[in-house]
């Protein structure tokens, strides 16, 4: 028999630990682990590499200043670039899904170079009403913004496919919107991720601090204070523990926010928590400017080095990027942090950044960071383990890295819709040089050779 490919000397990370076998492929899957060299169309050096399962990326926001079509191209571009083979879209919507999801879901379906899934945004009660129906379209995951209301209620939607216009819109997501979103995914057994902020105390911070004509990164982030985190974190973790309803607490990247989290973890809330690599390289003590302004915000070094801590003991589950792909003149539109955009890229470096600054520094292990960067989010995001695990009968997304492969970042070595990269000029040690996306390689050796629209959407149950 002729398989499809085979990947041969390769370090292999399985869920039992790290083997030299070779991997075999065939029809999309993993089919064997083998110390043989079956006949193969394809024969895959891994030499000097470790393979890794495919990472997935939980936490992605594009569709926002571009429209999908375009932004779908673009940025998953970007994403195999860093080794990513499925990247999870934040969809925000203004109006209603039943009216509006399948044309999003058209317009993704011919672009991607890797796979997808999405989270559905709710802002309103007529969304909640329709978190049933989604589910029924594959989405079983569904996500609230605790952080928009009042006078800090702004934020841009996903733009209309076909539509390159940027679509503004002043929500507020209130108590009851809370419940519903909660109690309807605890009954269909469906995971809740949250933006914990206070958006009333965040709408005191920043006006406070304007009137003192503050500006910069500190301010940004006492502005937004981790109290604020605190109190959104009790406050959905108390509704979301009647109902039995599972909480994903996205972004978390402060000692204040993580302690919470753990006392109500014991007291009996199901809980899983995201970091991102900005929370684990950037502080408002040693950036410049505006670029890492960004929702919640960079903290104090000593909170980068908990979080650091927090990941080896297994208290985070996953990392995210929360990329938003837009652009240097929109994010700093202004001529103060009050007036720059939050949000900024981070597809491609996410991986380097957590080999470079985790691996290669001892922080973590490579059995740690497949776990965070692929098998947590698969079993939490219900895609495991057809994804998130190097295992016979999974799909054959694979990441291939030099961990001793140096390389300085510069955003043109990505390919995507921003023009800038918050870690321009760090020279990063451990790179993904091959990733195969169900078996194809997608990007070899920093080219992406794979072709737009192989990406497929992952339909996911309950």
């Amino acid at each position: 028999m002729t398989f499809d490919a085979v990947i041969v000397d390769s370090h292999v990370v399985l869920p039992t630990g790290i083997v030299e076998k070779n991997i075999v492929i065939d029809d999309s899957k993993i089919v064997r682990f083998t110390n043989d060299l079956p006949s193969c169309d394809v024969k895959i050096n891994g030499s000097r590499l470790v393979s890794i399962p495919g990472v997935i990326d939980p936490h992605v926001h594009y569709g926002v200043y571009s429209p999908i079509e375009e932004a779908a191209l673009t940025e998953s571009h970007v994403a195999a670039m860093g080794g990513i083979t499925t990247m999870m879209r934040m969809l925000r919507l203004v109006g209603s899904y039943k009216q509006s999801l399948d044309s999003h879901l058209q317009a993704s379906s011919s672009s991607h170079y890797i796979d997808y899934a999405i989270h559905a945004s709710v802002f309103n009660k007529h969304q909640a009403d329709e978190m049933k129906f989604c589910i029924e379209k594959g989405i079983t995951s569904f996500k609230l913004y605790m952080n928009l209301g009042g006078d800090v209620g702004h934020a841009y939607m996903d733009m209309e496919p076909g539509k390159n216009a940027l679509c503004d819109q002043q929500v507020e997501v209130n108590q009851e919107i809370i419940e519903q979103v909660v109690t309807t995914a605890a009954s269909h057994n469906c995971p809740v991720i949250v933006h914990a902020e206070d958006y009333q105390m965040c709408s005191c911070g920043i006006r406070e601090a304007k009137e003192k004509n503050e500006d910069g990164l500190g301010p940004w982030s006492r502005s937004r204070s981790i109290e604020s985190e605190v109190k959104a974190i009790k406050t959905i973790s108390k509704m979301a523990k009647k109902v039995n309803c599972t909480l994903y607490f996205a972004h978390i990247g402060s000692r204040g926010a993580m302690d919470s989290i753990k006392q109500e973890k014991m007291n009996g809330s199901k809980i899983y928590v995201e970091s991102c690599p900005h929370y684990l390289s950037l502080s408002y003590e040693t950036q410049k400017g505006y670029l890492a302004k960004v929702m919640p915000p960079v903290r104090t070094d000593d909170d980068m080095a908990f979080m650091w801590k927090e990941i080896q003991s297994g208290q985070v589950d996953s990392i995210g990027t929360d990329h938003v792909a837009n652009r240097l003149k929109m994010k700093l539109g202004g001529d103060n942090v009050w007036d720059a955009l939050a949000g900024f890229p981070g597809l491609g470096t996410m991986l380097p950044i957590m080999i470079s600054e985790g691996v290669n520094k001892n922080k973590i292990s490579l059995e740690q960071l497949v776990r965070l960067t692929s098998l947590n989010a698969a079993k939490i995001f219900g895609m495991y383990p057809k994804k998130g695990t190097l295992s016979v009968g999974s799909d054959a997304d694979i990441t291939m890295i030099d961990l001793k492969k140096e390389h300085k970042v510069s955003n043109e070595m990505f390919g995507g819709f921003s023009d800038y990269v918050v870690y321009d000029g760090w020279s990063l040690k451990g790179w993904p040089v091959k990733t195969l996306v169900r078996g194809e390689i997608i990007v070899d050796d920093f080219e992406v050779i794979g072709k737009s629209g192989y990406g497929k959407f992952v339909s996911r149950s309950v």
